[in-house]
């Protein structure tokens, strides 16, 4: 990857030999994908946890109304 462009210049973000050199960038690195790992598990605990999707209609089309009478909080 050492002859990857962005916007017409050789970028070394990526490759080993701008990493070495580059000390500064790997905690913004870090922070880029621990910012995105973070959003992506939130989006999927939403998915599975939230009593407002139905992953199955035929099951249960209205999974919502089955909180009428249970105490969730």
């Amino acid at each position: 990857m050492p002859n990857s462009k962005l916007f017409g210049r050789a970028t070394l973000l990526f490759s080993l030999k701008g990493r070495r050199t580059n000390n500064a960038v790997i905690p913004v690195l870090m922070a880029t994908a621990l910012g995105a790992g973070g959003g992506s598990l939130y989006l999927i605990r939403l998915a599975f946890r939230n009593s407002d999707v139905s992953w199955r209609r035929n099951a249960n089309p209205e999974p919502w109304q089955e909180y009428e009478t249970k105490q969730y909080k």
